[in-house]
């Protein structure tokens, strides 16, 4: 069997919104299709699948997305109808990161990379 692509499906009750949340919060994304009930937004290596439905629940989600200027998208998420749920939480692998939701309620993880101070050689246990 061969995997031919891998993608995050997220439920949106505004496609418009949902589309224009990302375009704007993410900066130039590539659209790799828009239509009313499926749109698809190539994120950095990761496709972002929009899917219109009725009845759309926000949902936590296992989507992170690492940026470069961690600051800017955390006021775009803010300025553009997103929240920001959580943070900052300075994780153990080096990152910076926030749990935020986009316009239809959905989370996930915006991160950025934050230099890690050097490790200080352990004692000699012998003396």
């Amino acid at each position: 069997m061969t995997v031919t692509r891998t993608y995050f499906m997220l439920d949106v009750a505004d496609m418009t919104r949902a589309v224009d949340f990302y375009r704007k919060v993410l900066g130039p994304v590539v659209i790799r299709h828009e239509s009313e009930s499926w749109s698809e937004l190539k994120v950095g290596e990761t496709t972002v699948a929009l899917h219109a439905s009725t009845t759309p629940t926000p949902k936590v989600t296992a989507l992170a997305i690492e940026v470069e200027d961690l600051r800017a998208c955390y006021d775009a998420v803010l300025r553009h109808g997103g929240q920001v749920l959580v943070g900052p939480i300075t994780e153990p692998n080096g990152h910076l990161s926030y749990e935020v939701a986009d316009t239809e309620g959905n989370t996930f993880t915006l991160a950025s990379a934050i230099p890690l101070p050097p490790i200080a050689p352990a004692p000699d246990a012998l003396g």
